[in-house]
């Protein structure tokens, strides 16, 4: 049998798969960024330290696996005080949770562009969020930007009742390259 046939026949049988890309994620080309509200006002931050890959076979988003690591004492906040009280027990308890992470399970295609469903995992708690998010795949570059809402009290941060919005915007916004 030639080698062509042969390999027309392997590709046949066992199908071709697109190469696999793994994009590093850092906190200087990915942004994880909050927005908590209050009656009467706002405050925004985020984190600045990360450490992660994201995947994608060829360049179709739907094949995207997120696996992120997140220094939750990298936090930071419009306003010094409310930083360290972000850091402290009330909140993110960084002492003793030091890490926050998310890992992808689910990348759909939709009207808007893309929902990645994935394990948010704060507290020690890990709970189930789905992003929707503009996704863009090429063989040397990765871009997404999603902005979602959570609640905080599903992880445990119940501090403020009535005086905080339980529900917190995260905007997240990558810029990768192989």
């Amino acid at each position: 049998m030639s080698r062509v046939l042969l390999a027309g026949a392997f590709a046949m049988l066992f199908g071709t798969q697109a190469s696999a890309t793994d994009f590093p994620l850092t906190g200087s080309n990915t942004k994880v960024e909050f927005v908590g509200t209050k009656p009467g006002g706002k405050h925004t931050g985020g984190f600045s330290n990360l450490d992660g890959k994201a995947t994608v076979e060829g360049t179709e988003p739907v094949s995207l696996k997120i696996d992120v690591t997140i220094d939750t004492d990298s936090l930071y906040s419009d306003d010094t005080k409310l930083t360290a009280h972000l850091k402290a027990p009330d909140f993110f308890s960084v002492k003793d949770y030091p890490k926050a992470t998310f890992k992808s399970t689910k990348v759909e295609k939709t009207a808007a562009g893309y929902a990645i469903t994935g394990d948010l995992t704060l507290l020690g708690k890990t709970k189930g969020v789905t992003m929707p998010a503009t996704v863009t795949a090429g063989a040397d570059a990765l871009t997404l930007k999603s902005e979602f809402r959570i609640n905080k009290t599903d992880w445990g941060m119940t501090y403020g009742k009535g005086k905080i919005d339980d529900e917190v915007t995260l905007k997240v916004s990558v810029t990768a390259k192989k």
